[in-house]
């Protein structure tokens, strides 16, 4: 297996995302656990408080009983702290970016951690930070460390989410690695959010026990699709890719093991420099080998996390693999596939796959640059990420003034 190259490339950013999912404070001494709880700015009931975490300027002037924790960018003393018997977080950095029905964790450590957006498209519940690969575009490098606590924080967390909510992800690391866990996890969504279609990130190898396959397709969640990465149509491309011996094999057991027992997969195709040669013969492999898919997405380069450290490996200009990736999408539509675009820029695609092209990239770290302002077509385009913005992106970026037709 080859070693991970050590080298990156940094560029100027013109902003930085706005959206804050960590803000820090002071924790009272009652704080002495992770609490969850829904945000609130104004008074509840009393008997609904458990669910509630309140946000308010005025802790002292304020009815704290009930509550699951108080949030106050306010720094108390320690005389007014000793007459608050409601755990809480004081002189927190802002509080303006929740809103009323956000989910929120208080860190006995001062961190809040926002969870869930109400008004977010792109809300996941973060199963562990474990993977049993190590790709080398890997967006969230994995780590070690104890999860016994994680699937019961989950479970809390689907208590709190809007059953109203329309899409909801399961990520990582790899969400398999917790076993029965998930199991319980996803259980939990069919259960309490049955209108929430849910969306599993994982690399597939342990559905290669076709035990635990046919369990999570016994589970019967109504909208459910286990989206699983594919890199090449050769074994050892695919396995050098992530980084992980067998990979291939084991993750095309486990594509199989889901589609027998009608699990809905999605193949996702990350495309840089080592993958995208093959993605026509890649395409003719799943329509051979994997018709059964749901869907197929080809995917632009996130230069984040280990991402970094192989960039130079890895980095291809979009615009250098227009006729390769325009290839491999008209062959799975033709072939009756239904595909998509994510994280790329309409101006370096093809204008044949403007009409697969997605806004897929999470609102939180979606950017555009300066020069796209004058684009009459940015209300469709995907942007960029915001690490693309500070790193690397394509040089053929610009605006385009005419709509033009597409499919």
């Amino acid at each position: 297996m080859g070693q991970l190259p050590a080298s990156s490339k940094a560029g100027l950013s013109f902003r930085v995302a706005t959206m804050r999912l960590i803000v820090r404070g002071y924790p009272s001494e009652l704080l002495r656990t992770l609490l969850l709880g829904k945000v609130t700015f104004k008074p509840v009931p009393f008997q609904q408080r458990d669910a509630y975490v309140l946000a308010t300027s005025d802790p002292l002037g304020d009815d704290l009983s009930g509550y699951v924790g108080v949030l106050t960018p306010r720094t108390l003393d320690a005389e007014a702290l000793g007459v608050i018997s409601t755990p809480l977080l004081h002189g927190v950095e802002t509080v303006e970016h929740l809103s009323e029905g956000d989910v929120v964790a208080l860190n006995p450590t001062g961190s809040v951690r926002t969870l869930y957006r109400l008004a977010s498209r792109h809300n996941v519940l973060f199963a562990t930070d474990r993977c049993n690969s190590l790709c080398l575009m890997c967006s969230q490098p994995p780590k070690e460390g104890d999860d016994s606590k994680r699937v019961h924080e989950l479970l809390r967390l689907i208590d709190l989410i809007d059953p109203n909510t329309e899409e909801l992800g399961i990520t990582g690391g790899e969400p398999t690695l917790l076993g029965e866990g998930l199991l319980h996890v996803i259980r939990k969504c069919a259960e309490d959010l049955p209108r929430t279609a849910l969306h599993v990130l994982s690399n597939g190898r342990l559905f290669y026990y076709d035990a635990y396959a046919r369990r999570l397709a016994e589970i019967g969640h109504p909208n459910m699709m286990v989206g699983i990465p594919l890199y090449s149509d050769v074994d050892c491309h695919h396995d050098y890719v992530v980084q992980a011996r067998g990979a291939f094999d084991e993750t095309l057991i486990g594509l199989h093991n889901l589609a027998r027992f009608d699990v809905a997969v999605e193949l996702r195709i990350v495309v840089h420099r080592l993958t995208f040669s093959r993605l026509g013969k890649l395409a003719d492999f799943i329509f051979r080998n994997l018709p059964f898919a749901a869907h197929v997405t080809f995917m632009g380069l996130e230069p984040i996390g280990l991402a970094i450290p192989n960039l130079d490996e890895l980095w291809i200009d979009p615009w250098d693999y227009r006729a390769e990736l325009e290839d491999a999408m008209l062959r799975l539509a033709s072939y009756g596939l239904k595909v998509s675009i994510y994280n790329h820029q309409l101006c370096t695609l093809p204008t044949t796959l403007w009409s697969y092209a997605r806004q897929s990239i999470s609102d939180w770290k979606n950017e555009y640059l300066p020069v796209c302002n004058t684009c009459q077509i940015m209300p469709r385009c995907g942007g960029f990420f915001t690490s693309s913005v500070v790193r690397r992106h394509s040089s053929h970026i610009q605006p385009i003034q005419a709509i033009q037709s597409h499919p």
